[in-house]
């Protein structure tokens, strides 16, 4: 029989789904054709295929040679076919016992030498391996490369096998089919870090107790924050410190996480369970900040997914830039659609954003007068539009210190005595509703918001008084959810609202 098939996975998005490697050998004129929607690099695969089969001492058939990579409708991208492809020509051709094929799975990039070399997206694909199979199905074993055996045995229940070259693979294969003179290839179980994350720490930033409170209250409930204040006042600071007061997260979270990295490649094991801290700069465009490309790839806000990501200098970025938040805002994905396929990312990122309150910065500093005329200063704030800034639940002021100040006051409170309170906060919440406080909704926020008496009265005056839109006032309650469990009551009282008002004010307030 000249036929040979071999599983293989492809990506598409946060998706890997099954490619089967179809391998013919057919008489006539020898040639290596590879269809089934193949882009540049798969295609390339011919020559490191034929160069590794030859240089591993293999005879690379002089036949006619077709692999088809089904379904022929997904595009198939990178090298990681080229060992499926290769093991697919020595099983059609007779040089590998094919009975033990059906057992894994297979994937990774062969150099000229028969060496394989890692790919990107391994996590990616095993944790996909995993939620497909459930259950009911084990899946079957996972052959890598050995750069990317403590990245993919991070996903439970899936046995991975990593091997440095082409040769070990078969020697495994045809252990596993019973020759005695092979030897199999041992499975890997990834070195997971036990040691907690480090991240900066609160303590080194004096003052800005305001800033700080809200920071916390933010942490607890998973709101979005947007810090004003003059230059040099610590806003960044406080900004790298935030993922430091967030609570751990939970194995899914960082798996979830940690597939995303994969697909770019910047995953590794002592990342694990470490919340990312994304800044982009000012000048990156709509596609790096969303995702994009001809072959989609995860943008910032995805890479930040279950982490933070930091916008620096609000609104000196583009303004089309800055709109395409408002969706993943609210719905924690994001779509990237192109003409011929549509792939989803997710991207739970925690925004915190920083802004001066004037073109110059120092509108409100204590000690440097503002140059900004009025006008200038309401052009400024007025490049962060209406619709992004209302779906940000806290606007605080980050107020200058004079000199004096600064040398005079204490050391600031340790990030792990926040974090303790962030993280009691956030597990009353998970207990009685299962999700953080920022994404409830529909009856589920009547029910556990509902404000009563005073406290109806406090926020229709404010609403009435400030214009608030109907977001607005729902996500000022949900704040108020959040302080309210951080001082542990299950009822919302005057004070928690009263405080979650003083973080919906406008900018020129501020």
């Amino acid at each position: 029989m000249t036929l040979a098939v071999v599983r293989s996975r492809g990506l598409s998005g946060m998706f890997a789904p099954d490619v089967t490697v179809e391998v013919h050998l057919a008489n006539g004129l020898p040639s290596f054709t590879i269809v089934g929607l193949p882009d540049t690099e798969v295609k390339e695969s011919r020559e490191r295929v034929r160069a590794a089969l030859q240089n591993s001492h293999f005879e690379f058939p002089t036949r006619r040679i077709t692999v088809n990579l089904a379904p022929a409708d997904l595009p198939k991208e990178s090298g990681r076919f080229d060992l499926p492809i290769a093991l697919g020509i020595l099983a059609a051709s007779g040089q590998l016992t094919r009975r033990t094929l059906d057992r894994y799975e297979f994937a990774g990039e062969l150099s000229l030498s028969g060496e394989l070399r890692p790919i990107r997206g391994t996590l990616a694909m095993t944790y996909a391996v995993a939620k497909a199979a459930g259950d009911t199905s084990p899946p079957r074993g996972f052959v890598l490369p050995l750069e990317n055996a403590d990245e993919a045995a991070l996903v439970g229940g899936i046995s991975i096998y990593p091997a440095e070259s082409l040769l070990q693979v078969v020697s495994h294969l045809e252990a596993d089919a019973g020759n005695e003179s092979a030897q199999h290839v041992d499975s890997h179980i990834a070195a997971v870090r036990l040691t907690p994350p480090a991240y900066p720490d609160l303590f080194d930033v004096k003052g800005q107790k305001v800033a700080k409170r809200a920071l916390e209250i933010a942490a607890a409930g998973g709101h979005s924050v947007l810090m004003v204040g003059p230059p040099g006042t610590g806003k960044t600071m406080l900004a790298q410190r935030f993922t430091g007061i967030l609570p751990p997260m939970t194995t899914d979270e960082a798996l979830e996480s940690a597939a995303v990295l994969s697909l770019v490649g910047q995953f590794a094991p002592q990342r694990w369970a470490t919340r990312m801290f994304r800044a982009p700069h000012h000048t990156a465009s709509a596609v790096a900040m969303v995702g994009g490309g001809s072959q989609p790839m995860p943008g910032e806000i995805s890479l930040a997914h279950y982490g933070v990501l930091f916008l620096d200098e609000l609104p000196e970025y583009d303004r089309r830039v800055l709109e395409v938040l408002r969706e993943p805002l609210e719905s924690g994905r994001i779509t990237i659609s192109r003409a011929a396929r549509q792939v989803d990312f997710p991207a739970k990122f925690q925004l915190v954003a920083a802004m001066n309150p004037c073109p110059c910065g120092y509108f409100g500093h204590k000690t440097i007068a503002c140059r900004c005329s009025p006008d200038m200063v309401s052009r400024y704030q007025d490049r962060i539009s209406g619709p992004l800034l209302d779906r940000i639940d806290m606007r605080v002021e980050v107020s200058s210190l004079t000199d004096d100040e600064l040398f005079e006051m204490p050391d600031g409170e340790p990030s792990r005595y926040v974090a303790e309170r962030v993280s009691r906060a956030h597990d009353l919440a998970m207990a009685r509703q299962g999700r953080p406080n920022d994404l409830l909704q529909g009856s589920e926020l009547e029910r556990l918001c509902k404000p009563e008496g005073h406290v109806k009265q406090l926020l229709h005056a404010a609403s009435v008084r400030l214009g608030w839109s109907a977001r607005a006032y729902y996500r000022v309650l949900k704040v108020a959810r959040t302080i309210a469990d951080l001082e542990g009551e299950d009822k919302l009282v005057t004070a928690h609202v009263a405080e979650a008002i003083q973080y919906r004010r406008s900018l020129r307030e501020t």
